[in-house]
C-alpha cells in the first residue's frame, strides 16, 4: 500500500477554502477546484517506492500485474482505468459534455493526425477515452444536467416564445423529442452575436418575473439570472434553462453517462470517472468552444434524472452505475471500530474525508490515514482493514 501525494488543480470556478480545509491548510490565495487522485498523465499522483518518489502512472506501467491484477490489466491495459477527485465549485462550471468511446477515439486520432499539440488551448480531445462520471455530494450540491422531459421543456420554452427566439421554438402541436431539442439548440448556437444578446436580454427579463412569482420555474430562473451576471449575453444562459436542475444533499449522488450536456453549479463533492480529460464546452466559459463537435457529440433526448440511491452492505454504501471503469462506495465508521474489505476487483484508492484511521493489508503493511489523505491499494495487497473512525470513500473498477 502507498500513501498518495496528489495534485490540486486551480481553475477560476474553484473554492479558496473547501479543498484547503479538507487538507488541513489555511485558505488558498487562488481558487482550488479539484484534487486529483489517480494516474492520469495530466496530473498523476505520486507514491514513494524504495525511498524514491515515483509517479503512480509510471509505477503502474512497470508493475501492472501486481498493481492492477491480471483481469484488470487484460481488460484496460497497463493503466488505472478510473480517476478520483474532490471537486469544489464556488461558481458554475461551463456547459459541457463528454464523448462516448467511439467519439473520443475518432476525435483524438483526427487531432493527432492534424498535428495539434496535446496542450494546445484549441485542442478538444486530450486522450482517446470516454468519460462517464459519478458525483457524490459532500455538501449541498447543485447541478444542471441533461435536457428536461418534454412536459417541463414546453413550459420553459414559454420564456423564449414571443421574443427574438420565437422562430426557434417548436409549435404547440409539434412533439418535443430529441429532433426538436437538437433543432432548438443548433438554432440557438447559430445566432449571430447581436441576435444572441437580444434573445438573452429578453429571456432574462422573463426570468426576473418568473423568479419573483414562485412555482417550480422560479429556481431555474434564479440560476439563469446568476449565470447572466457571470456571463452577460452568453447564449448558454438560455441553453441552461433547458437542462434539469438537480439538488443533492450530502451522501446523495448523480451519474452522468457520456454525451449529456451538464454544468455543476455549486458545492463540494467526490467525483469518480473513467480516466479521461475530454471536455466539449458549449458556453458559460472563456475557454475554447467547438460548437460543431459539441453538436455531433450531444445526446438531445429529453431525460428524467434519477439520483443514484446507494445500496447498503453492512457499513458500506455502494453507488452502482453501468460504467465498467469505476465503482464508488462509502464507509462510515464510529471511532474505535473496524471494517474489512469485501470483494477485491482490482486496484483501489481509499480517501478519508472525515476522521482518521489505520489501514492494514493482508501482508501486515500499515498506513495512517487522516482527513484529506488517500492510499493506493494494489491488487496484490489482498484484503485490508480500516481501523479507526470517520468517513472513507473507496474507489475501484466496475463490474
Amino acid at each position: 500500500m502507498f500513501s498518495l501525494d496528489n495534485r490540486v488543480q486551480e481553475y477560476a470556478w474553484g473554492s479558496r477554502t473547501a479543498i484547503a480545509a479538507l487538507l488541513g491548510q489555511p485558505p488558498s490565495d487562488r481558487p482550488q477546484a479539484e484534487l486529483w487522485m489517480g494516474a492520469h498523465p495530466a496530473a498523476s499522483s505520486c507514491v514513494e517506492i524504495d525511498g524514491r518518489k515515483e509517479r503512480l502512472i509510471d509505477a503502474i506501467a512497470g508493475r501492472a500485474e501486481a498493481f492492477l491484477g491480471e483481469p484488470v490489466r487484460a481488460r484496460f491495459g497497463a493503466q488505472l482505468p478510473f480517476l478520483l477527485k474532490v471537486l469544489a465549485a464556488d461558481q458554475p462550471l461551463s456547459l459541457q459534455a463528454h464523448p462516448d468511446e467511439a467519439q473520443a477515439r475518432r476525435g483524438f486520432d483526427a487531432e493527432n493526425a492534424a498535428g495539434i499539440p496535446l496542450d494546445a488551448p484549441g485542442r478538444t480531445y486530450r486522450d482517446p477515452h470516454h468519460k462517464p462520471e459519478l458525483l457524490c455530494a459532500l455538501t449541498p450540491f447543485d447541478a444542471l444536467c441533461g435536457f428536461r422531459p418534454a412536459e417541463a421543456l414546453r413550459e420553459v420554452l414559454e420564456l423564449v416564445a414571443g421574443g427574438p427566439g420565437d422562430a426557434l421554438v417548436p409549435r404547440v402541436a409539434a412533439p418535443i423529442d430529441a429532433a426538436a431539442v437538437a433543432g432548438l439548440v443548433r438554432g440557438l448556437l447559430a445566432l449571430d452575436p447581436a441576435a444572441r444578446r437580444e434573445l438573452v436580454a429578453s429571456v432574462v427579463e422573463a426570468c426576473q418575473t418568473r423568479a419573483r412569482g414562485g412555482g417550480w420555474l422560479a429556481r431555474p430562473c434564479g440560476w439563469a439570472l446568476r449565470l447572466h451576471e457571470l456571463y452577460p449575453g452568453d447564449i448558454g444562459v438560455v441553453i441552461a434553462l433547458l437542462l434539469n436542475d438537480v439538488h443533492l444533499e450530502p451522501g446523495e449522488a448523480l451519474y452522468l453517462p457520456p454525451r449529456r450536456l451538464h454544468a455543476y453549479v455549486r458545492g463540494v463533492g467526490i467525483e469518480i470517472m473513467a480516466s479521461s480529460d475530454n471536455v466539449l464546452r458549449g458556453g458559460l466559459t472563456p475557454k475554447h468552444v467547438d460548437v460543431d463537435e459539441l453538436l455531433r457529440v450531444l445526446d438531445f433526448a429529453p431525460w428524467r434524472v434519477d439520483p443514484v440511491t446507494p445500496r447498503r452492505v453492512g457499513d458500506e454504501l455502494f453507488y452502482d452505475t453501468p460504467a465498467p471503469e469505476f465503482r464508488l462506495s462509502r464507509v462510515e465508521l464510529e471511532p474505535g471500530s473496524a471494517w474489512r474489505s469485501s470483494e477485491r476487483r482490482g486496484p483501489e484508492i481509499v480517501l478519508c474525508t472525515r476522521g482518521e484511521a489505520t489501514v492494514v493489508d493482508a501482508r501486515g503493511t500499515a498506513r495512517d490515514l487522516r482527513q484529506g489523505g488517500s492510499i493506493f491499494v494494489p491488487f496484490a495487497s489482498g484484503s485490508y482493514s480500516i481501523e479507526g473512525g470517520g468517513q472513507f470513500f473507496r474507489a475501484t473498477v466496475g463490474g
